[in-house]
């Protein structure tokens, strides 16, 4: 496994992506985790953050194709599958492919479409493909659904099925910047302009190369079982309505590889299980009626603070 290729890689993308959007590299950095294990990601913030931004600046970053969805409460899902339609020249009906059929697919304000055509994104999320009047279509490699979501007490939103948000692998937020961050943006060219010229800074060997690679990254018992403590916690202590899901777990596991791969490392480490557990896991976990993503993550990190962190030996 060669580690060099990976904090190079790790460095590239995130100072590219930070030309758009300042003091965001954890965030850019678990975007990439994500990218690697081949999981999709849901950013959840106020508008104005600039989660659309970010997302729109990675995808440039890694390269590939992009499209870009705005959901609304009138989007069909066959506006994101495709449609077959009758061509009067040739008399035969033709497969259009709808924008799911690129690598990189932004789906901008997510919870404004209805549960119908959220459900749309299921099958491809999960099994790369999909089914249009019978027809199977795969989808291309790397694919990566990169969602945004407007809190949920906003007017005019559909909450996400349980069942799409455990596909997502990570729930981030971006919060705001400090006050020398956006002092830094008043004084620059606006995000828009220097995204406009953003480049492609890996090539697709490169690529992939980490999106496999990772998964020679060791993890020592002793980790896997923190690792299940944690998960296991969630399903037996009082005040979780139901816990995280096996999907959860291979999927805090992958992510720990790959970050771990990232910083330059050929083992995990707990600390990268605590690290990632909020985003990994927060949104597969149910806390009944009042459950947000601040209280979730709140709860998590309550639970990750419960529970003891190994110590591993030198070996």
């Amino acid at each position: 496994m060669n580690t060099a290729a990976f904090t190079a890689y790790r460095e590239k993308v995130v100072s590219n992506c930070a030309r758009v959007i300042v003091g965001k590299e954890d965030a850019t950095e678990k975007i990439l985790v994500s990218f690697l294990c081949g999981g999709h990601v849901l950013l959840e913030d106020k508008p104005g953050t600039g989660k659309t931004m970010l997302l729109r600046a990675f995808a440039r970053t890694v390269g590939g194709g992009f499209k870009r969805v705005q959901f609304t409460p009138d989007l069909l899902p066959s506006d994101l599958t495709g449609i077959n339609f009758y061509n009067q020249k040739s008399g035969e009906f033709e497969f259009r492919p709808g924008p799911l059929f690129t690598n990189f697919v932004l789906a901008d304000e997510i919870n404004r479409a209805t549960p119908r055509t959220q459900s749309a994104l299921l099958e491809a999320m999960e099994e790369r493909q999909i089914t249009v009047d019978g027809v199977t279509s795969r989808l291309a490699e790397p694919f990566m659904v990169l969602a945004t979501q407007n809190p949920l007490e906003s007017f005019g939103t559909f909450p996400l099925p349980d069942a799409q948000m455990d596909r997502f692998f990570m729930r981030l937020s971006l919060g705001y910047m400090t006050r020398e961050q956006e002092l830094e943006v008043l004084s620059r060219p606006s995000a828009q302009t220097v995204l406009n010229e953003l480049q492609a800074v890996v090539t697709p060997e490169e690529t992939a190369y980490v999106r496999t690679a990772y998964r020679e990254v060791k993890v020592s018992e002793e980790v896997k079982h923190y690792l299940m403590d944690i998960v296991e916690a969630t399903r037996t202590q009082s005040g979780f309505v139901s816990g995280v899901s096996t999907r959860g777990a291979l999927a805090l596991y992958q992510a720990a590889q790959a970050y771990a791969s990232l910083q330059g490392r050929e083992y995990v480490i707990p600390e990268d299980i605590k690290g990632l557990a909020p985003a990994v896991l927060s949104h597969r976990i149910s806390l009944g009626s009042s459950m947000n993503a601040e209280a979730a993550a709140l709860r998590m990190r309550k639970l990750l603070a419960e529970i003891t962190v190994p110590l591993e030996s030198a070996e």
